[in-house]
């Protein structure tokens, strides 16, 4: 399809707008980049729970001690923290809480500066996804989970000064 100004594509509607598209105008905006959000969390979580013994071979051999300690914490935030993301319960504090799990896991498990060829770019790849991640976390920390969710829906009712 070609653009016309009379064009009523979403592109061509907010293309020239002079405001900016808002949660007004894209209601399901906020949901959705929290179900893409949320997804990587559940599900790395739910495989540490599910291929429990390789995610803790793998964390032996990037020199993780307290095994036993840190990959039930791991999976229990990475699980419980993408929930919450997702249902926009309590997010801002989910939010906070994944984006520091991120620093050090991002820092030990993708340090492509130790690396060579073509490790050293899927590390970097990795690396970089994880910063990406961290702010699609920070957005949620600072603005909060939007329209719906379980955070929304709780002032409702309430002045949002």
């Amino acid at each position: 399809m070609a653009y016309s100004p009379t064009s009523t594509s979403i592109f061509s509607r907010f293309a020239r707008s002079p405001v900016i598209p808002t949660t007004a105008t894209i209601p399901w905006a906020p949901l959705a980049g929290r179900l893409l959000l949320a997804t990587i969390f559940i599900l790395s979580g739910l495989t540490k729970f599910t291929d429990w013994n390789a995610t803790a071979a793998y964390m032996s051999a990037h020199g993780l001690r307290l095994i036993p300690i840190l990959l039930p914490l791991a999976a229990i935030v990475e699980v419980a923290g993408g929930l919450a993301i997702l249902l926009g319960f309590r997010s801002r504090i989910a939010a906070l809480v994944l984006f520091l799990y991120l620093i050090p896991a991002t820092l030990v498990f993708h340090n492509f500066w130790g690396e060579t060829g073509a490790e050293y770019v899927n590390q970097m790849q990795h690396f970089l996804k994880n910063l990406a991640i961290m702010g699609g976390l920070a957005i949620i920390f600072g603005l909060g989970p939007g329209f719906p969710s379980v955070d929304d829906s709780a002032t409702c009712c309430t002045d949002r000064r």
